[in-house]
């Protein structure tokens, strides 16, 4: 059974590069991984250790789902990411982001997070309440930035079989704040309890505006992938579902109908948790293919 095994897992790492790194995944993968160059990060830190796991797949779904509460950031993701037209496109320039700031070489880096401050000077407009919005305003970066930590950092001591330390948490959030300051976020949190103040601090301004309701709509009930993939996204989904605040669920309206709402939490502790863990595993056997980059004798970023 082992070479069916090992197909499995090949094709199943593939499929998962195909969708998150895009047709040119060998030369996205070669830049991150395998190019030499001094990188910020040593292998073993809390922030290659969380961002470099699994979990980080529910944790992307549970921030982009939490990010869109947030009217100003959502009229931006609804008029300039493209999400709907070009889902996977947006999804692969925040991977790259997030796996280049994370273990690439630091010149390279620096390349990307200039290409993405140069980027958010375009991104400007009026939300659906007549607001401006500008993707530079530090408060709307910082709000973007808190939920995606807090959600990557949930995720991790969730589905880990080895979380985090309270000193090695606090030590992520703080290594966290390397890229974030780059992006021009004035007094990135740097520890867990800093994080989870600043976060919320924005929950007087959060809403489900019609923009927010169609991401959860999108990416809950129509993701944009063929029918046989879509039960191991769905997995990973009620991960992050059941991983969001509860004021979030609300406002999404990600409730049990009827009599069944009041068993919402139990439910989503007794099956949601579960199925995210499932979906979880899936994803970190394929990562652990050999054949995958990041895996590789020469991978330069975990020598």
């Amino acid at each position: 059974m082992a070479d069916p095994i090992r197909t499995a897992r090949r094709r199943l790492a593939e499929a998962l590069r195909d969708r998150v790194a895009g047709p040119d995944a060998e030369r996205r993968a070669h830049a991150i991984w395998v190019a030499p160059g001094e990188r910020r990060f040593a292998p073993d830190d809390p922030i290659c250790r969380v961002q470099g796991h699994a979990g980080m797949y529910a944790g992307g779904i549970r921030a982009l789902l939490l990010q869109s509460l947030h009217p100003l950031a959502m009229a931006g993701i609804g008029e300039h990411s493209g999400f709907r037209g070009d889902p996977w496109g947006r999804l692969q320039r925040t991977s790259e982001f997030i796996a280049m700031t994370t273990f690439g070489p630091v010149e390279t880096a620096e390349k990307i997070l200039d290409r993405i401050n140069k980027v958010h000077t375009t991104v400007v407009g009026t939300a659906h309440d007549g607001r401006p919005y500008d993707a530079t305003d530090p408060h709307l970066l910082r709000w973007v930035h808190v939920a995606e930590i807090d959600s990557f950092l949930l995720a991790h001591q969730r589905y880990s079989r080895t979380p985090l330390t309270p000193p090695e948490a606090d030590r992520y959030v703080e290594q966290a704040a390397w890229a974030a300051g780059r992006l021009g976020i004035p007094d990135p949190p740097l520890t867990v309890a800093e994080l989870e103040s600043q976060l919320a601090s924005y929950r007087p301004e959060l809403e489900a505006t019609p923009g927010a309701l169609d991401v959860a709509r999108f990416l809950l009930l129509e993701p944009p992938l063929p029918v046989a993939a879509r039960p191991g996204f769905w997995l990973l989904a009620a991960g992050a579902v059941e991983m969001l605040p509860g004021y979030a669920r609300e406002l999404l309206n990600l409730r049990l109908p009827g009599p069944l709402r009041a068993t919402d939490k139990v439910a989503l502790r007794v099956l949601a948790r579960p199925l995210g863990r499932v979906g979880t595993a899936a994803v970190s056997w394929a990562m652990s293919d050999p054949q995958e980059p990041r895996n590789r004798p020469d991978n330069s970023a975990g020598a």
